[in-house]
């Protein structure tokens, strides 16, 4: 498949990445999409009729094209009795934080299938998958209503596995990536293997043909017209969004991100029970030695901890999802970050000094 069926939905480029959990809403979707981008919604999470309400909110702000995350159904294998060991684990959270522990059995299909049938029977422009991969009738079903699939994969096998199924797309994520690996099988042996954004390019284009979009700690325009170069038809920008005015993120997250408090992140399974890099606090140093692999029963069962973290004004126990690049985010509207990073790329491809193209132009990225 031609990139040109994915990058002419946009006029940049720029995919703002699906957050999960809040940060991407309509508003901040619209933002994206109105000044030149590809916005997205996060579907992970929500009920069916969640999503349809979320899209139908962003279908007032704009007339332009945008995508809908979704997550694969996962495997019922999680080792109960770890989950039980991990829950006596976390009395004491639940005890700090007045509130009782979620349960684990909430469901691990996420409402895959009712969520594919309101996007088959109204659909978006783009819609992607992240924790596996769809089955080929899946796929032929959004191309037959001519919505463009991208598959999220951390390895060239999972890209290939995407190609072979009949994605129109990939989304490569680096490990530099905030939030959750979206590997299609997570395996406890292989923590800590994942490959930097730029090797993991070279190794997809020489395995597939399916035009790329680049995700894992992205900020600046520099490093957009860098993973172009390398052989992506579009880069793929969470953290750098998660801090705008349009942003659905909680406050204490977007202060975080800048906080000298929080130095670093690194890849936990504390919060979820699976990989997923966030600034490293309290919660993730005491309980991330111990958490098990158990996605997204460990989700559930600290979904009300996170949230009563939060309540508490305590950043200390919240997930605070962030890609390595975190401390160079910018507190800018959604539009205006927009046109940065495409003025920022476009100085970068022409080889121009840092600041040389003006950071309020829009700009215009070769691709």
């Amino acid at each position: 498949m031609s990139s040109t069926a994915l990058t002419d939905l946009c006029r940049l480029p720029i995919v703002q990445a699906p957050m999960a959990g809040g940060a991407s809403c309509p508003q901040l979707a619209a933002a994206v999409a109105e000044a030149g981008g590809l916005g997205f919604l996060a579907a992970g999470y929500k009920t069916a009729d969640g999503m349809y309400q979320e899209v139908k909110r962003l279908r007032a702000l704009t007339g332009h094209p945008f995508g809908v995350n979704l997550f694969l159904p996962q495997p019922g294998a999680a080792d109960t009795a770890a989950v039980d060991v991990y829950r006596q684990q976390l009395a004491g959270e639940s005890a700090w934080y007045e509130t009782e522990l979620g349960d684990p059995d909430s469901g691990a299909d996420d409402g895959y299938e009712a969520k594919l049938a309101v996007l088959l029977d109204d659909p978006v422009a783009v819609v992607s998958f992240t924790f596996g991969c769809p089955t080929p009738a899946v796929l032929e079903a959004f191309a037959k209503v001519g919505t463009v699939t991208v598959v999220t994969a951390t390895t060239s096998e999972e890209a290939l596995a995407a190609e072979e199924s009949g994605a129109a797309a990939v989304c490569v994520q680096g490990i530099e990536a905030g939030g959750h690996q979206g590997s299609h099988r997570d395996d406890p042996d292989a923590d800590g293997s994942g490959l930097g954004l730029l090797s993991l390019i070279a190794l997809v284009r020489e395995t597939v043909r399916l035009p790329i979009v680049a995700a894992g700690g992205l900020m600046r325009g520099g490093q957009v017209a860098a993973v172009l170069a390398a052989g992506a038809s579009a880069a793929q920008l969470g953290t750098a969004f998660l801090v705008c005015p349009e942003s659905g993120a909680h406050a204490l997250h977007k202060q975080a991100m800048t906080d000298p408090l929080f130095a670093r992140t690194e890849s936990t399974r504390a919060f979820s029970g699976r990989p997923a890099r966030g600034l490293v606090n309290r919660f993730m140093r005491e309980h991330g030695p111990y958490a098990p692999a158990a996605y997204p029963q460990i989700h559930h069962l600290t979904s009300g901890l996170r949230k009563a973290a939060a309540k508490a004004g305590d950043p200390q126990g919240m997930a605070l999802w962030a890609g390595q690049g975190h401390r160079l985010a910018r507190a800018l509207p959604a539009g205006e970050l927009v046109a940065v990073l495409a003025a920022e790329a476009e100085a970068a491809r022409a080889g121009l000094e840092p600041g040389a193209a003006g950071s309020g132009s829009s700009g215009s990225v070769s691709r």
